[in-house]
Formats: C-alpha cells, sequence, structure tokens
C-alpha cells in the first residue's frame, strides 16, 4: 500500500490561511468547553451534596462507585442546565471583540 506523503504548500502561505474561515471551529471548541465546564460544575453539586449518603453502600468500593455515578450523571447531563449556553455566549461575545481588535 503505497501513502502519498507529498503534501504540495504552495498555496499555503499567510494570505490564504487569513482566509480561512475557523470561526466554526471556534464556535465548536468554545461549545465543548462550555459543556464541559458544566459537567464539572455539576459533578462537584452532586459529590458535596451525596457526600453523607449511603446511595452506592457501605465498604471499599462505596466512594468509587459513588464517583463513577456522579461522573456519568454529570456527563449526560451537561448543556441541560442553561449553565454551558450562558458560558458559551459569553466567551463567543467576548472571542469576537477579541478577534475584531486583531484586525
Amino acid at each position: 500500500m503505497d501513502i502519498n506523503t507529498n503534501i504540495s504548500l504552495q498555496n499555503l502561505n499567510s494570505e490564504n490561511l487569513k482566509k480561512v474561515d475557523t470561526s466554526k471551529l471556534e464556535d465548536k471548541a468554545i461549545r465543548a468547553v462550555s459543556n464541559d465546564f458544566e459537567a464539572f460544575f455539576t459533578q462537584q453539586l452532586l459529590d458535596i451534596s451525596l457526600k453523607e449518603t449511603n446511595i452506592a453502600g457501605e465498604g471499599v468500593g462505596a466512594d468509587i462507585f459513588k464517583g463513577m455515578y456522579t461522573d456519568a450523571i454529570s456527563r449526560n447531563s451537561a448543556g441541560s442546565f442553561g449553565i454551558s449556553d450562558m458560558l458559551y455566549e459569553f466567551l463567543s461575545r467576548e472571542n469576537k471583540k477579541g478577534s475584531n481588535n486583531d484586525k
């Protein structure tokens, strides 16, 4: 199997790179960071609120199971409480301000 590793760099210059629309990539990255933050925030709330409960039973594996449980709940509910939406809007607005100042 031959793989062509020759890359033409003729069209790769600073003028062509400036024409590339990275806004969609940046939006996806901002959305992912916002959702990750909401998942982290939710997990912290769940860890604190379930600290004194025996939801996972008692014993050696209870804390591990409880951690896995709160992680799964927080990851699956990310984006549903509105925290990530507010953060996304703020970061997008700030990102656009920064982009306009760079030009």
